[in-house]
């Protein structure tokens, strides 16, 4: 008995200085400590606390600016889509739709030779009006523009036959897109909501609008 009592001491006594040196350890440890940081405003923010600040399109708070043509053929394209596409029945017109601001978008990542046939068509109208009536096509009166308009309009027995020369396919075209720019815009689609149309098939809209990602815009 006295035996096992001197072996249980002698295997228990390297133990406790161990024990005894870690619990020191662990109250120094704690004595030193720096109190905890006060609550900032930050965080006291948690999950549902950060505030939802309401998100609009662009375009919706700025004007987009035209970036491809340049100041005067971008006019000339502005006054052509008053012309070729005014507000009829309550519909907004190509200039109330921005037809021309997403034209300016559209040719600008359009194929080369859709580029050039808008450009050379610009330019063309801007060089008539200087020559006939002496001042730009966007300030043309209106007898004066229908003069230099009226004989590029030429009527196409099929909407593939388009025409030969480069200002009455200009022309064709440009009209088509004012008008298919218009009727498929934000401004057409409120408009139908707030009369009560429906999009029917066959219709030259579709009840959806383009909205652009990253419009380059004017304040």
């Amino acid at each position: 008995m006295r035996r096992r009592n001197f072996v249980r001491s002698l295997l228990i006594s390297p133990i406790a200085p161990a024990v005894l040196a870690e619990e020191q350890k662990a109250a120094n440890t704690k004595a030193i400590q720096p109190p905890p940081e006060a609550r900032t405003p930050v965080r006291q923010f948690g999950p549902t606390e950060v505030p939802h600040l309401p998100v609009i399109a662009c375009d919706l708070a700025a004007r987009p600016a035209p970036n491809y043509f340049n100041k005067i053929q971008f006019a000339t394209l502005q006054k052509l889509g008053g012309i070729l596409q005014p507000p009829l029945k309550n519909n907004p017109g190509a200039i109330e739709a921005q037809a021309p601001e997403f034209l300016d978008f559209l040719i600008s990542v359009s194929p080369e030779d859709r580029q050039k046939l808008y450009l050379s068509g610009l330019d063309s109208l801007e060089q008539q009006a200087k020559d006939k009536f002496q001042r730009s096509f966007c300030d043309l009166e209106a007898q004066q523009a229908d003069a230099i308009l009226r004989p590029l309009l030429v009527v196409r027995p099929w909407p593939e036959d388009l025409p030969s020369d480069p200002v009455q396919n200009f022309i064709t075209q440009v009209h088509e897109d004012l008008r298919t720019a218009t009727m498929n815009s934000r401004e057409w689609a409120l408009a139908a909501e707030k009369s009560g149309r429906r999009f029917s098939r066959g219709s030259r809209t579709s009840g959806y609008y383009w909205a652009p990602i990253d419009p380059i815009s004017e304040g």
